[in-house]
């Protein structure tokens, strides 16, 4: 075993972790998604009723996208804390903040009951969300990524990120069964408040999984190595993690911050815009869309850790690049589908746009746990993921919908996404591969030495 390396903990132990990192993404996410489809659904109307229904769709995305506005600043908090004093505690702060925020939505007033401050209250919470989600990411992946087995590390850090399509479709699920069973009066009225109710049953559930697991080794082997230093008076002062992301790993931010924008923008459109689209373009019911991101969500559930293990198989480059490539060619067939109005047209479009999404999805976890040192990996990888968020994600809908309103076509929707996957290619294109890297090294680049020293032995003997 190479020097630095930590030993795997035992397989029921890495499945706890996993499933305790699982379930807390898979309540983050559901929170998060659930508010997307709302804002889709009904938000126009019962937070902003003066508007035209585009209009007011327009506004509802804006307050989706305010949440995004407070991932950053939730990835350089909880980066700092969490590379100071470890994954575990802020886990447990940032499910606590996500849960609480999203269960008092569902006690919200609406427009029709306090004017003003409906709106104002609902970007409130939404700011929560986001700040609260910012932090989640990069310690539920982390905490994984630094507990698993070097050699199968993709496929196991690829498990948190199910949960985004887990609570996609847990989100998704809930809506379409209240649309299904309640009237479009008595749904706007008070049925779309039950799966924001919801999610305080869900946090208690997560909560007594996540505090039952172990803080990383990786990161407990950091933290004695820099109490050591700080007890040797000739030693250099620890930097703020922050301070040292920025000094040794900017390149690595920024193309953390390249590969997710193919990532972020096709997921949005892919599964908020396309309630809008398919419902006001293509003469979908609302139902009818649902059920087809629910079909498609529980696809994107099963293929993310076969990505993940291939990454661990060919790296995480090729199959990055394979995913932001294909969700660039798909979307002009994506909307074509869509355009049929055919309900299996709709969910093989749906589909293969999030079977794609996956590829690139899937190896992020590792990929980016991978660029950054043990000290500064919250922050990095946080960083790296939440600051592209607001130029990604946050505006996705909502400039697909301005797009819609301005051309009435799909078109200059489907080249918004070919560009962002231009940038994508692009960006990992020029990363270095890092599925050999040690993670308990002092620096990734000492893995990749030891890696390539590794091989070289082998060579000459």
């Amino acid at each position: 075993m190479a020097s630095g390396t930590t030993a795997p903990p035992p397989p029921a132990n890495l499945r706890r972790i996993v499933a305790a990192s699982l379930i807390g993404t898979t309540i983050e996410w559901y929170d998060f998604f659930l508010y997307g489809s709302a804002a889709a659904l009904v938000f126009n109307k019962l937070f902003f009723p003066d508007s035209d229904p585009l209009v007011g769709t327009l506004l509802s995305f804006l307050t989706y996208a305010v949440g995004f506005a407070a991932r950053p600043l939730g990835a350089l908090v909880f980066g700092h804390y969490g590379d100071r004093i470890g994954r575990k505690k802020l886990l447990v702060l940032s499910l606590l903040l996500m849960g609480g925020a999203t269960f008092a939505i569902g006690l919200l007033p609406t427009h029709a009951t306090v004017g003003a401050a409906a709106p104002v209250l609902l970007t409130a919470l939404r700011l929560i969300q986001g700040f609260a989600l910012g932090g989640e990411w990069g310690g539920a992946v982390l905490l994984v990524s630094e507990h698993g087995d070097a050699r199968r590390r993709g496929f196991w850090a690829s498990w948190p990120q199910t949960g985004a399509p887990a609570g996609q479709l847990l989100a998704t699920g809930v809506l379409s069964l209240l649309t299904a069973a309640l009237s479009d009066d008595a749904f706007a009225s008070w049925g779309w408040r039950i799966p924001f109710l919801l999610s305080g049953v869900l946090v208690i559930v997560g909560l007594w999984i996540r505090l039952s697991v172990d803080e990383s080794p990786v990161f407990q082997q950091a933290l004695a190595q820099a109490e050591a230093r700080k007890a040797d008076r000739t030693a250099e002062a620890e930097k703020l993690p922050l301070v040292s992301v920025l000094r040794h790993h900017w390149r690595d931010v920024l193309v953390a911050m390249g590969a997710r924008m193919a990532e972020n923008i096709s997921y949005y459109v892919i599964t908020a815009f396309i309630l809008v689209y398919a419902t006001t373009s293509a003469g979908v019911s609302k139902q009818t869309a649902l059920n087809a991101v629910l079909i498609a969500s529980a696809v994107h559930f099963a293929v993310i850790p076969a990505w993940g293990a291939l990454s661990d198989r060919v790296g995480r480059r090729p199959v990055y690049l394979l995913g932001a490539v294909g969700v660039g060619l798909w979307m002009f067939p994506f909307f074509s589908l869509i355009d049929t109005g055919g309900f299996g047209n709709l969910v093989l479009a749906v589909t293969v746009g999030l079977v794609l999404h996956g590829a690139m999805y899937a190896p992020q976890a590792a990929f980016f746990s991978e660029m950054f040192a043990t000290r500064m990996r919250y922050s990095g990888a946080s960083i790296g993921a939440q600051f592209a968020s607001v130029a990604a994600g946050a505006p996705a809908p909502l400039i697909a919908t301005a797009l819609l309103a301005d051309y009435d076509s799909s078109t200059p929707i489907a080249l918004y996404v070919i560009a962002a996957a231009l940038v994508t290619v692009v960006a990992v294109g020029a990363a270095k591969e890092t599925r050999h890297r040690d993670l308990a090294a002092v620096e990734p680049s000492v893995g990749e030495e030891q890696a390539r020293a590794t091989a070289a032995d082998a060579r000459t003997v």
